[in-house]
């Protein structure tokens, strides 16, 4: 019988993709471990293997069709003998055909001739505006009136509030005191009844913004799988978790003379290799990696019923692509030398930007660092990335002048922000986290014994 090939479930939490493109056509065999279709995910593109071996019979969905729901079938296999016709009773084909809306038979002529012109309805009248609140003027419960017009009413006994004032604004003026019946009393009922609450202002929708502009002076790009996510997950972000920010000045001038040691002792001349040089961000993500072993309950993430503390430190790095960011994490980075860490980053940073990171390289991870202080950046707040609790995130290192034994001195400082969610880290384990952090950047030699 005829074999479905499913949409795969490329980690545990996607529920659809992208069939990006079939690697085989119909009529190709395909043995099992055989590379059959690219499927993109929010984060990255990956490669589909056959797991079992025969004759592609149909392909189900076309290549470039978005949103294929995870195990909905893709194509069907046709067994080693197994004939074309044996495709008809695939139950695939039949709850596909069965899901197909019915074409309408077309009318024939005469049918044509006998069927009524369409009535042209003719608009609905507008509801009429409803008249202004007696007496409010403008402002809820305040009663706009002239002196003369409040003391005419108080010496008739008219209650100004049953009045529609139709001096400027709604101003209730002499005239409409005189014209008014004694003793004319504001009905009971709309005394007791409150003021409307106003309503929230309905969100502009994608029609008005693109109304704002002229057309031909702007190019719309749809939002792929990856931005869409993005903005889901930050939003839901500063919506749910309570952020708050420290900041803390790193001097660097300590790690910049370790770091130009050690790259000096990388081998010269023909035997170089320049993946082994060693960048300041890896020197910054093992002493993330080190301070949340030292402050280890923030090293936790939230959850409805407990904190979960982890024994490890698995350092999420922020990782800019063409339009887009993935954070591939550094698993057990305090464990690592700093040599290792710089290696596995830059192979991770590289398959990244060509989407080929697997789910468990870039999901999970503990806390996160991101670096813009190769954009000239001096400082900034980053938004945590869930299911952290944590993410520093650091600028550029410049000169700056500091205080050293009551003297000016000049020295190479980095601004460091640390964002936590207050569920997890208060202030001051947050405040000891940063502390830490700051400590391994300023005594670097610590991050090598």
């Amino acid at each position: 019988m005829t074999i479905e090939i499913l949409m795969p479930a490329l980690s545990p939490t996607m529920e659809k993709g992208n069939l990006a493109k079939w690697l085989v056509k119909e009529g190709d065999k395909v043995a099992t471990g055989d590379v059959i279709a690219e499927i993109e995910t929010d984060k990255a593109t990956m490669e589909v293997e056959a797991v079992d071996e025969g004759t592609v019979g149909k392909i189900v969905v076309a290549e470039g069709t978005e949103d294929v729901p995870v195990n909905q079938p893709i194509a069907l296999l046709l067994e080693e003998g197994e004939e074309a016709s044996a495709l008809k009773s695939a139950p695939a084909l039949k709850k596909l055909e069965k899901s197909a809306p019915a074409a309408a038979p077309k009318p024939t002529k005469a049918e044509k001739q006998a069927m009524p012109e369409p009535a042209v309805s003719s608009p609905a009248p507008s509801a009429a505006p409803a008249p202004a609140a007696p007496g409010k003027g403008n402002g809820a419960g305040r009663i706009f009136a002239s002196p003369l017009a409040k003391r005419l009413a108080g010496e008739r006994g008219i209650d100004l509030a049953a009045l529609a004032g139709s001096g400027p604004r709604g101003r209730i003026v002499k005239r409409d005191v005189e014209e008014a019946v004694p003793g004319a009393a504001r009905p009971a009922a709309e005394a007791r009844a409150p003021a409307p609450a106003p309503s929230p202002a309905p969100p502009i929708t994608e029609a008005e913004i693109a109304a704002l502009y002229a057309p031909g002076t702007y190019e719309a790009l749809p939002h792929d799988g990856m931005r869409k996510t993005i903005a889901r997950r930050l939003v839901q972000s500063k919506r749910d978790i309570p952020h708050y920010y420290l900041n803390a000045d790193c001097q660097l001038d300590a790690l910049i003379k370790l770091r130009r040691e050690l790259n000096a002792q990388a081998p010269k001349g023909a035997d170089a290799n320049p993946e082994y040089r060693l960048s300041v961000n890896d020197f910054l993500i093992k002493a993330l990696a080190l301070a949340l072993q030292k402050v280890p309950m923030a090293n936790a993430t939230w959850t409805e019923n407990a904190r979960l503390i982890h024994k490890h430190s698995d350092v999420g790095v922020a990782v800019a692509l063409p339009d887009g960011l993935i954070t591939p994490v550094i698993r057990n980075a305090e464990l690592k030398t700093i040599s290792a860490i710089s290696a596995e980053m830059k192979d991770l940073a590289l398959r990244a930007r060509s989407k080929k990171l697997k789910p468990e390289e870039y999901q999970g991870g503990t806390t996160t660092l991101s670096n813009l202080g190769m954009y000239g950046v001096d400082g900034f707040t980053a938004v945590i990335n869930p299911p952290h609790a944590t993410i520093l995130a650091v600028g550029a290192g410049a000169e700056r002048p500091v205080v050293r034994s009551g003297r000016i001195a000049i020295a190479t400082v980095m601004t460091a922000t640390l964002s936590c969610d207050h569920r997890v880290v208060d202030g001051a384990l947050g405040a000891d986290l940063l502390r830490a952090f700051k400590s391994y950047v300023e005594k670097p030699m610590s991050m090598l014994v």
